[in-house]
Parts: structure tokens; C-alpha cells; sequence
């Protein structure tokens, strides 16, 4: 859906809005895998895990990224709870690396990032996120750092059927995006998504069939310079 995600509350909250994972009622295990512009040396493999408690709810989860001779890491902790009946927030700390050839080497610290999520209705959502908090430095050479992201959006139940997302992204150190996305319920149980989003300009699109406790996800974004980035993604929740 074009990476408009800010406004979903679901155990890939872990990765986009941590004051989203609030409002999940059931323990989620979730892992998926990307393969960008279809080459070996830039695969992703991903996990999260959310788990409610009494108050709030606990996320965990990590990623990896790259091949042998470049990968970044990230491995993360999070908690989230309701302030209101409408308004949640979240914070997750991570630990994260970069690892270079051996004329490099590597570098490992830690990154913080938070977020709030609001239900205005039954048909409204919105979110915002802020991930690496106190400009983590990755190294001293012309002031490297890790990027700060801000994301504000929100998603719009159209009927029982169809949802709209729209998410504005900021990269300090890059122009702002533009995301959109919609998800329409073809038939029961399995949903067609497509998006876009700008600077670069991507389109994506993807199909998603849930089970009972199951829950299975595959899809494709499109660079027009750099071709396709296939996706697959596996959700089980402990609920039926």
C-alpha cells in the first residue's frame, strides 16, 4: 500500500508506529522477507512479536538486512499502552549495527523512537512516529548519522470493504514523501492492496488471505529505475 502504514495497529507496528501496538488484544508472532530490486545481496528478513498484558502491550523484534560483506542489524524492545479510549503511545529501543568489509568494520549503538496513535472512530485512524530520537552519530566522519524519520497519516474506512491510507514521511537529511494505499475486500477473507508513493517514485501491489489464526501476505513494489522488490509475510494470532 505505497509503505503508508502509520495509522495500522497490528504486530508490523513494531516496524511503523510503536503507540499503534496499544491496541492490540491478542499475542501476534509475525516474520517476513523482501527481496529489493530482485538481487541476492539486498535481502531482508524480518520478525515481531506482540504481547498484551494486563496494562499495555510488550514488542519485540529484529531485522536483518544485506549480505557478507555489508548488512545492518536491527534487534528491539517496546512498550505501548492506552491513555484514553482514543489516544495511545509507545516507545522501543533498539539496538543496531552496520557491519562493513574488514577495511571497515563495524559499528553497534543504540537508537530510540516513539509514537501516537489515535482511533478517532470506528472509520478514522491516525498516527504519527519520530524513530531515532536523539540523533544516534554512526560515526564522526562529517557528522554521520543514523536517519531521523517523522511519519504523520492516517487511514480511512470507506465501507465494509474497502480502506484508504495516506502517510506523509521526513527524512531530515531527505526531501518529503508521499504515501497512499488501498485495501478493498475481493471476497471473503482475501484482500487486494495497492499504493504508491513518491521521491522515488514506487507503486506497489499485494494480496493478503487470512485464516482462522493465519494470516498470509505477498506483494511487490515497483522502482521505475530499479525494478520489482518482492515480499511475503506470515501472521499467526493466538485468537481465532
Amino acid at each position: 500500500m505505497g509503505g503508508a502504514s502509520v495509522s495500522y495497529s497490528d504486530v508490523w507496528s513494531y516496524y511503523n508506529n510503536p503507540g499503534a501496538s496499544a491496541e492490540i488484544t491478542e499475542l501476534s508472532i509475525g516474520a517476513g522477507y523482501e527481496n529489493r530490486f530482485l538481487l541476492k545481496e539486498l535481502q531482508m528478513q524480518t520478525l515481531a512479536a506482540a504481547i498484551p498484558l494486563k496494562v499495555g502491550v510488550i514488542t519485540v523484534g529484529g531485522h536483518m538486512y544485506g549480505y557478507n560483506k555489508f548488512r545492518s542489524s536491527k534487534a528491539g524492545l517496546g512498550y505501548s499502552m492506552k491513555l484514553s479510549e482514543m489516544l495511545s503511545a509507545g516507545v522501543q529501543i533498539n539496538y543496531q549495527g552496520i557491519r562493513l568489509t574488514e577495511n571497515y568494520g563495524s559499528k553497534n549503538t543504540l537508537t530510540g523512537e516513539a509514537g501516537l496513535f489515535c482511533k478517532v472512530n470506528e472509520k478514522i485512524n491516525v498516527g504519527f512516529s519520530i524513530f531515532n530520537l536523539g540523533r544516534t552519530k554512526l560515526s564522526d566522519f562529517e557528522d554521520d548519522r543514523f536517519s531521523t524519520v517523522l511519519k504523520l497519516g492516517g487511514s480511512y474506512l470507506l465501507s465494509e470493504k474497502a480502506l484508504i491510507a495516506a502517510e506523509v514521511e521526513k527524512d531530515l537529511e531527505n526531501p518529503i514523501r508521499l504515501k497512499a494505499g488501498v485495501e478493498y475486500l475481493l471476497i471473503d477473507n482475501l484482500y487486494l492492496r495497492g499504493g504508491m508513493a513518491t521521491g522515488p517514485t514506487e507503486f506497489s501491489f499485494g494480496l493478503g488471505y487470512h485464516f482462522t489464526q493465519f494470516q498470509i501476505d505477498l506483494g511487490s513494489s515497483y522502482h521505475q529505475l530499479l525494478g520489482w522488490a518482492p515480499n511475503v509475510s506470515f501472521v499467526f494470532n493466538s485468537k481465532k
